[in-house]
């Protein structure tokens, strides 16, 4: 499969720079936008905020791919589903929500793209119901919360249980985490239909975005 997505992890951006940078990696070839929230309780950080996130929709007319580590995101999921546009993803991680197909519903409901984030000890089998029913699946590879961590061999294994259930439902499978050109030649010609790119591969590499975007696209399979 060569014909893979490209998100950029807005969280590794140049927050300095950030109008620069979100019409550079669109101009340079992108193929969407990927927004970390972050409430401090579910992961022991603070990411990105809604205004980033509206500034972003604004600023583009990419699809924003919506990651959202927080707790109860039922409580606060209409203010992400109303800056948001149809086309759009917003992932929750199902153990941070007492009933997360209700919340799944409400994004359906909405128009927007429903996912869920599965993190490294969250196994296959717990979420296997909720795969009927969304549309993403976006597979920690990492633990959540920062940035420029170490690969978890382990999750190799998930990613084969998952691409095996693909074959009967309809979900797309996302690499998150410690993404290097090396996962991509993997996974990709597997079935894994898109990756985050984070400082690993794409941001604080003194090079134009067009060029990295252009040769991580090139790559021989």
């Amino acid at each position: 499969m060569e014909n893979f997505e490209l998100l950029a992890s807005m969280m590794c951006a140049d927050y300095g720079n950030l109008a620069k940078e979100v019409r550079e990696l669109d101009e340079g070839g992108i193929d969407s936008f990927h927004i970390d929230i972050m409430d401090g309780r579910y992961v022991s950080n603070f990411a990105m905020s809604l205004n980033d996130l509206r500034f972003i929709r604004s600023a583009t007319d990419k699809p924003l791919d919506v990651h959202l580590m927080v707790e109860h995101p039922i409580n606060t999921i209409d203010l992400f589903i109303n800056s948001l546009r149809k086309g759009d993803t917003i992932y929750i991680h199902p153990e941070a929500e007492y009933h997360p197909s209700t919340t799944l519903q409400k994004i359906i409901n909405a128009g927007i793209t429903p996912g869920i984030a599965i993190n490294p000890g969250t196994s296959v089998e717990n979420v296997r119901m909720m795969l009927r029913i969304v549309k993403k699946v976006l597979v920690m590879s990492v633990n959540p919360g920062n940035a420029g961590q170490m690969f978890l061999p382990y999750i190799r294994e998930k990613y084969t249980e998952l691409l095996k259930l693909n074959d009967e439902m309809d979900f797309d499978i996302y690499w998150d985490g410690a993404c290097g050109a090396d996962k991509i030649t993997e996974y990709a010609p597997l079935g894994v239909k898109g990756f985050v790119l984070g400082t690993t591969l794409l941001f604080g590499k003194n090079r134009p975005y067009s060029e990295t975007l252009s040769d991580i696209r090139q790559m021989k399979f």
